[in-house]
């Protein structure tokens, strides 16, 4: 099946409902980003590891909860995560990367042909869920060309290291204007499960950011006169993680592609049932 762009098929989906995405997701109808989409709903990154090692990885996202948010588990061997829908993290999300000790190999669509029996799936909330809601609040958030992530970091902020998984934190960045930032740290503050609200406003060498120019992931985008940049913590954090463990095989969402779930986006972080 032929690819499609971000954009005009991006907008044209803008007002799809969460379920009718996802199965388009699934059908290998839409393979774009999925920023501004789902208004409302939670979107989640999905990692995939052997069995062996989710222990540990669940452990380094209970102790890391700003950048792995935990929002679903699979039972080993099922690529179901029934707490956010009907959900196949084999198929629903755009694209996925795959990982051979630590190094991309390559990305996929959907991943059935390489789910094995003994892979366990872990769903982390994802900010793009917040993106429509700060737009509806009059938050202009400047956009990036076509197919472009955002700017992402690492820092040197510790994680907290369970097993073979450990390493700094990862942010991703935003350009915000002055008169928002307030505003912008009280309504992310209402997502704890899409990485609530920043941790870091302004000077970037305070987290260990040297150049705003040369992100680690993603594309730099400039500061300007009237804005300032914003840190929130990301889920490439668990990207870095996996790749520092250098396990034979993990997979993780392509950076932007989220999977849709059926969770409204302001779940209770006291009450979120991840099982």
């Amino acid at each position: 099946m032929a690819r499609h762009t971000t954009s005009p098929i991006h907008e044209d989906l803008r007002l799809v409902d969460a379920d009718r995405l996802r199965r388009l997701v699934r059908m290998g109808a839409y393979e774009g980003h999925t920023g501004g989409l789902a208004r409302g709903k939670l979107q989640a990154n999905v990692v995939v590891v052997p069995r062996s090692f989710a222990c540990d990885f669940h452990q380094f996202c209970v102790r890391n909860p700003k950048p792995c948010p935990l929002v679903g588990v699979s039972r080993a061997g099922s690529p179901l995560v029934p707490a956010l829908g009907d959900i196949d993290v084999r198929t629903d999300a755009p694209q996925y990367n795959i990982y051979h000790f630590g190094e991309l190999i390559r990305q996929k669509t959907d991943i059935i042909d390489l789910w094995q029996d003994d892979f366990a799936a872990f769903a982390l909330g994802s900010s793009l869920t917040v993106e429509p809601t700060l737009a509806e609040k009059g938050v202009k958030l400047r956009r990036l060309g076509r197919g472009k992530a955002s700017p992402k970091f690492r820092t040197r902020i510790k994680t907290s290291r369970v097993g073979p998984f450990g390493g700094e934190m990862v942010v991703s960045m935003r350009p915000i204007r002055r008169c928002d930032v307030d505003k912008v740290r009280v309504l992310t503050a209402r997502f704890p499960h899409a990485h609530g609200s920043p941790v870091h406003v302004g000077e970037p060498s305070i987290i260990g950011i040297d150049d705003l120019m040369a992100p680690d992931w993603g594309a730099a985008v400039e500061i300007m006169e009237d804005e300032v940049p914003v840190f929130w913590a990301s889920s490439i954090t668990a990207q870095d993680a996996l790749a520092r463990a250098e396990l034979a095989i993990s997979i993780m969402v392509s950076p932007g592609h989220m999977m849709i779930t059926d969770v409204d986006a302001r779940a209770d972080a006291g009450t979120f049932k991840v099982y």
